[in-house]
């Protein structure tokens, strides 16, 4: 069903998980659109230095939620031409960086020495690399997106346990063999905040046409994100409504299936981000990535304890589950110590402690929310 992992924390954790987590996990990703669409007016300025980049942002804006106003088949499509683009380019950009890696005149491991260089293979020590674990978290938010779609999916039994297995391996690929190829060919203290981290390594080895390719490339990614985020908003607002946990205004769907009030109302908030470009451009995506992070910290606790009393539900009913989570249930303890650390390492990081204090009040105003809605509800 739509809105999936709220209604399953409903059902296994109670009403407040439930709440928490469907109106937590639609701010969240008001909050990444809000980044990525910033990230779009980064990217444009590579090309257009003079470019507002609050422009950049609004057209992305108009030009994505029309886009998802159509059908759901209209997102799908896009989304996978759009995925097409980054693996394609990905794939093409970690052979070049290999080419490049291997025909540079050193021997190996001497041409892989941009890694261990500049300070050694951790110049900050553990502490730095825990520290890092904070920017990390919010790069691999997105993959419970995977649940999201369970409701709209043809042969879900099939599909999503696929998709699942899948991602351990597209992390690999796409995330850790890119960061070694980029940090093998440029070295990681002369990479700078102007840009895509890919165009400026490609830029500085001599190679401008790879530096705008991988551009557009990055653009299109931060697109294909909004795009994401989009969709599983309004489907969030759709199944919150189902359950009596957000107004009935948004149960409403188009003949074509689309719930355009959803989509209309997670776009309008998002609108902020345009006046906030323009007004503290060159600050937003920091302040919005923090606090994003925050708030899938929220949504993946509940999700990891949602897991555990499902299991428990499963075992007292003697029910076998179709997809067999492998450590159980010592992967869930593990990831909600991993999720604690996260807040913890974000409060030890100046430009990252107001997000920390922001936590708290967040979960205040959850709560009133929730007390007005059981309030109502009786």
């Amino acid at each position: 069903m739509s809105g999936s992992f709220s209604n399953f924390a409903t059902k296994y954790s109670g009403r407040l998980a439930g709440f928490l987590s469907g109106w937590n996990y639609w701010f969240n990703y008001v909050l990444v659109s809000m980044a990525e669409l910033t990230a779009v007016g980064i990217y444009m300025n590579f090309w257009f230095p003079d470019l507002p980049q609050w422009i950049s942002s609004l057209v992305c804006l108009v030009a994505i939620t029309a886009l998802n106003l159509v059908n759901v088949k209209a997102y799908g499509e896009a989304e996978f031409w759009m995925a097409l683009i980054k693996i394609a380019a990905i794939v093409s950009m970690i052979l070049l960086g290999l080419g490049l890696i291997f025909t540079n005149g050193q021997p190996f491991p001497d041409n892989f020495s941009n890694i261990w260089e500049n300070g050694g293979f951790l110049p900050n020590g553990l502490w730095g690399l825990a520290l890092s674990i904070a920017v990390v978290m919010f790069s691999f938010g997105g993959i419970e997106l995977i649940g999201i779609t369970a409701g709209e999916a043809e042969d879900p039994d099939r599909t999503i346990p696929r998709a699942i297995n899948q991602v351990i391996w597209r992390i690999l690929i796409f995330y850790v063999g890119t960061m070694i190829v980029l940090m093998a060919l440029w070295p990681w203290n002369k990479v700078g905040m102007e840009a895509s981290p890919f165009v400026q390594i490609f830029n500085n080895v001599g190679i401008p046409a790879a530096a705008h390719i991988l551009n557009f490339v990055v653009l299109t990614a931060a697109i294909s994100v909004y795009n994401s985020a989009i969709y599983s908003n309004s489907r969030m607002l759709y199944g919150l409504a189902g359950t009596g946990e957000a107004p009935s205004f948004f149960r409403k769907l188009s003949p074509r299936g689309v719930p355009v009030r959803g989509i209309l109302v997670s776009s309008g908030i998002t609108l902020i981000v345009v006046a906030l470009n323009y007004f503290l451009q060159g600050h937003v995506f920091m302040y919005l990535m923090m606090i994003a992070t925050c708030a899938a910290v929220i949504s993946w606790v509940v999700i990891c304890v949602t897991h555990l009393k499902f299991r428990a539900y499963c075992k007292r009913h003697k029910k076998e589950t179709k997809f067999h989570a492998i450590f159980y249930p010592w992967a869930n303890y593990l990831a909600l110590i991993f999720l604690a650390g996260v807040i913890f390492f974000m409060a030890q990081i100046p430009d990252m402690q107001l997000a920390v204090l922001f936590l708290p009040i967040w979960l205040l105003v959850l709560w009133i929310g929730y007390c007005q809605y059981k309030r109502h509800r009786i």
